[in-house]
């Protein structure tokens, strides 16, 4: 055959859909949308040589090196705490050697979708504390924003930096089983994992080398340096070389490794609240030489916690004083006091609104269709179809007090509709989303297991996404509950040139 018709023949011959033999010859996405798979059939090079690697492997060295992986993670400290379990202080977030691979085009598309979103946000808590427009055009409901537990009247009228409030913003989502990605949640507090993100890439680099050899992956060990150009963005006008510190809430607190990892990332103090004291309306912090200027405080400890003056009397976790600082602009908070507002859970199903109010523009990633419960017809349509919702707390994180109406049991769903009926404004409902798939490590094979995703916004004068983000993956088999508290692990996520 001449060579241009055997070139036309092989272009035209039906391209293999996964590896046909070796270790992932069985392996299948049982209807799901598979990432890695997708990629493959677009003939990505990267994806390619990803699958071809593994497929390679043998079951039992891979699941050996795991093993070794995830040891040293225990041993280098990289730990959370989860409340509900007594016996477990110090416990990894298991970790998943097989990564999630993300194309530049998609890439692309999150990317932007995270800075639109993150400018809606800002411009949102914004209006809010100042003019309240939106609340006045009647495009958000009042009394859902100004009733919220989030909300801050010390807030009102304070003019904060750039108008950045979520300094750092975590942006919960999806894939479908069409291949689209759908926004499931905001996290505008203090979002935690990123600590993940950048390890997970060093524990890739050294114990699976040869599954990343000459892969044009994008990386993600400037998280620290890009956070702390952004903190020093929001120092007070006057200072030149602002000192920034990392505030905690201490040792027992669920996400202390990542306190411990930021802080060194940055090159800057951990301090918690007794390092740290008011004088003239200004912070210090004590130190042996004595007292030192702060400029910047990134602040992991909640709202409530933060100052005893202004908010709860009771805490011994924060600065007596700081916001009586943070109002007069001698000392930058990052992320803002009263950013709750924005990641609440019902005011999420407004966020398509929010960003064609204050951007004129399209949501560049939808949400996930969502339904009121404090509103008449919301909360009448999750009753009349509670066994084909996942309805959600608008309060809570971590997967606590979701009920899964396809997979609840009877008791479990009668439970849910006297939750909905005694607190409907406590709700929200979506519908139940086939979660995207990637092939993950099992104890007797690789399997597909669900993922979700979250990107991580830095914002000072300009916003900046770290390229990837947290994968986070459903390891029970069946489970579409990510979260580290319910049992989920992670993946490192490879986002490809």
């Amino acid at each position: 055959m001449p060579q241009d018709q055997q070139q036309a023949a092989e272009t035209l011959a039906p391209q293999p859909t996964k590896p046909a033999q070796g270790l992932l010859a069985g392996y299948e996405a049982l209807g799901h949308y598979d990432e890695l798979l997708a990629l493959y059939r677009d003939t990505n090079p990267s994806a390619r040589a990803i699958l071809d690697r593994l497929d390679g492997m043998d079951l039992e060295t891979l699941c050996d090196r795991a093993r070794d992986a995830e040891l040293e993670l225990y041993n280098f400290g990289i730990t959370f705490t989860v409340y509900t379990q007594k016996d477990a202080i110090d416990r990894i977030l298991p970790f998943d050697v097989i990564p999630r691979a993300i194309s530049a085009a998609d890439w692309a598309v999150l990317e932007r979708g995270v800075q639109q979103r993150v400018a809606a946000i800002n411009a949102f808590i914004g209006d809010v504390y100042n003019d309240g427009k939106i609340l006045k055009d009647g495009v958000v409901p009042a009394d859902l924003v100004l009733t919220n537990e989030n909300y801050r009247p010390e807030m009102e009228g304070l003019a904060v930096p750039h108008g950045t409030y979520a300094h750092i913003d975590g942006t919960d989502i999806v894939r479908g089983n069409d291949g689209a990605f759908y926004v499931l949640e905001d996290n505008a507090r203090t979002p935690s994992g990123v600590s993940y993100v950048v390890e997970n890439r060093h524990l890739m680099l050294r114990a699976f080398p040869d599954l990343m050899h000459e892969l044009p992956v994008r990386p993600v060990s400037n998280y620290g340096q890009r956070l702390r150009e952004a903190l020093g963005d929001i120092a007070p006008e006057s200072v030149l070389d602002p000192v920034v510190v990392l505030l905690s809430p201490g040792t027992y607190n669920s996400a202390y490794f990542e306190h411990i990892f930021l802080a060194r990332e940055m090159g800057v103090p951990l301090v918690e609240g007794r390092d740290l004291l008011v004088e003239d309306d200004r912070v210090y912090m004590k130190t042996i030489r004595g007292l030192q200027r702060v400029d910047v405080i990134y602040r992991r400890i909640n709202d409530d916690f933060l100052d005893p003056e202004a908010f709860n009397p009771a805490s011994m976790l924060g600065v007596p004083g700081l916001m009586r600082c943070y109002r007069k602009g001698t000392v930058g908070l990052a992320n803002a006091v009263g950013t709750g507002i924005a990641d609440d859970k019902a005011v999420y199903a407004y966020m398509p609104r929010i960003i064609r109010y204050y951007l004129d523009e399209e949501p560049v990633i939808q949400n996930v269709e969502t339904h009121i419960c404090r509103e008449t017809e919301g909360l009448r349509f999750t009753l009349d179809n509670l066994d084909k919702l996942v309805v959600k707390p608008v309060g809570e994180a971590g997967g606590y007090g979701i009920t899964v109406g396809p997979r609840a049991s009877r008791d479990e769903l009668e439970t849910c509709r006297k939750q909905l009926e005694e607190r409907p404004a406590n709700y929200i409902s979506q519908p139940m989303i086939d979660l995207s798939v990637c092939p993950t490590l099992t104890d007797h094979a690789i399997a597909p297991r669900h993922v979700d995703l979250r990107p991580f916004a830095v914002t000072g004068k300009s916003t900046w996404v770290l390229p990837g983000g947290l994968t986070r993956v459903a390891l029970r088999e069946g489970s579409i509950i990510v979260n580290s508290s319910q049992g989920g692990g992670s993946k490192d996520t490879w986002v490809l040139e």
